[in-house]
């Protein structure tokens, strides 16, 4: 039987797709049947970026370091980067451009410029070895590869034909990119694209064998990024309904590589749309990620707004990261990591042993953190409270 929860969002769902409504629906011929679509996409994903860039403008977009830019602050940036690409790197529409970097504001920026300037921006596996990231250059037939120092120097060992520009992260796009394109750029015209030119190359894992390239043009990105939205705004329309809408515009923490399908489509090219803001970290680090959900409990304790919810969250997440630590710290000591406190050899105070206790009654059981799940689910999410024996 559907839940009232299950109702709403239903509603919610249909409104979104009626006809006029910003989600309309329609059909588009493809592999001998009709597929639907939806009706109101843009035609490329610069021309997304112009739309959404300009409706959020001011509005705080990338958090990287000390690094800030607002959504008209990373258009900019992005034409600038799109117009040098074309008029100093000679880069036509459809040109392979592989990017090989860190996540950084100046890889987004990057990504933006690439696809502005007509090129197919290739995703290259950050992770990769030199011999890795060369063999994927020349799966996609790059041209052009933009890379941060780490991995420009891995492309150095040869075994492409990919001219490599280095760009650098931790600082603002002017002066990240001040070696590609120099100069203003953005008088440099941008070519006209369309729905049917090519978007993206991203890699499979390689897990089964070497890794494929996965070719999508621009209309598939589009559609997909809708999907991820429109289910957001579902959501949002539900809590709105209940009187729990969000009071500050929406905030992720980039928890995965940029490179990645999860990373490109939902959480970044989602946020535009969105008007979300986005905080990176060079690498995910559990431990920070903690320190920033603690800073934001207590903003929220001084605006007098915590919610059950958020305190849930906050102190299910340390937990979880008390069990990382331990893990980590008992692997290096091995069984010294075992003996518990004011015991003869005991390492650490024992604090290691105590935190391996500590875990089971924390995540097993009935443990701490399934009450503070159930928390989040009710109070944050809305769902149905479960009945427990």
């Amino acid at each position: 039987m559907p839940s009232e929860m299950d109702e709403s969002l239903a509603r919610h769902r249909a409104a979104l797709l009626a006809r006029g409504g910003p989600f309309e629906l329609a059909t588009i011929a493809r592999f001998g049947t009709e597929l639907p679509l939806f009706a109101n996409a843009p035609p490329s994903l610069g021309h997304y970026f112009a739309r959404w860039c300009a409706e959020y403008g001011d509005r705080c977009f990338l958090v990287d370091g000390q690094v800030r830019l607002s959504f008209a602050e990373t258009h900019a940036a992005a034409r600038a980067l799109a117009g040098g690409l074309i008029e100093r790197h000679g880069v036509k529409p459809g040109d392979r451009i592989g990017l090989a970097a860190r996540n950084s504001a100046n890889w987004i920026v990057a990504f933006m410029a690439i696809l502005m300037a007509g090129g197919c921006a290739s995703l290259l596996n950050g992770w990769w070895t030199g011999e890795e990231l060369a063999e994927g250059v020349a799966l996609a037939e790059c041209t052009l590869v933009l890379a941060d120092p780490q991995r420009a120097a891995r492309l150095g060992c040869g075994g492409h034909d990919a001219q490599v520009l280095a760009f650098s992260h931790d600082a603002m796009p002017a002066a990240g990119f001040a070696a590609i394109a120099a100069g203003p750029g953005t008088s440099t015209p941008l070519p006209e694209v369309g729905p049917d030119d090519l978007a993206t190359i991203l890699f499979t894992s390689g897990s089964t064998g070497r890794a494929k390239g996965v070719v999508s043009d621009h209309r598939a990105v589009l559609q997909a990024v809708l999907n991820f939205a429109a289910q957001s705004l579902m959501t949002l329309g539900h809590m709105t309904d209940r009187g729990e809408e969000p009071k500050d515009p929406p905030c992720a923490l980039l928890a995965v590589p940029l490179f990645h399908v999860t990373g490109e489509a939902p959480l970044l090219l989602q946020s535009f749309l969105l008007g979300r803001r986005l905080v990176l970290q060079p690498k995910w680090d559990p431990l920070e990620a903690m320190r920033l959900m603690n800073w934001k409990m207590t903003m929220a304790v001084e605006a007098g707004e915590l919610t059950g919810a958020q305190a849930g969250a906050a102190k299910s997440y340390g937990t979880e990261t008390h069990i990382f630590v331990q893990r980590k710290l008992t692997g290096i000591l091995g069984a010294a990591g075992r003996i518990r406190p004011e015991s003869p050899g005991a390492v650490l105070y024992g604090q290691i042993e105590q935190l391996s206790r500590q875990g089971i009654v924390n995540t097993f059981g009935g443990g701490v953190n399934e009450v503070l799940r159930d928390m989040v689910a009710v109070q944050g999410l809305g769902l149905p409270r479960v009945k427990r024996a």
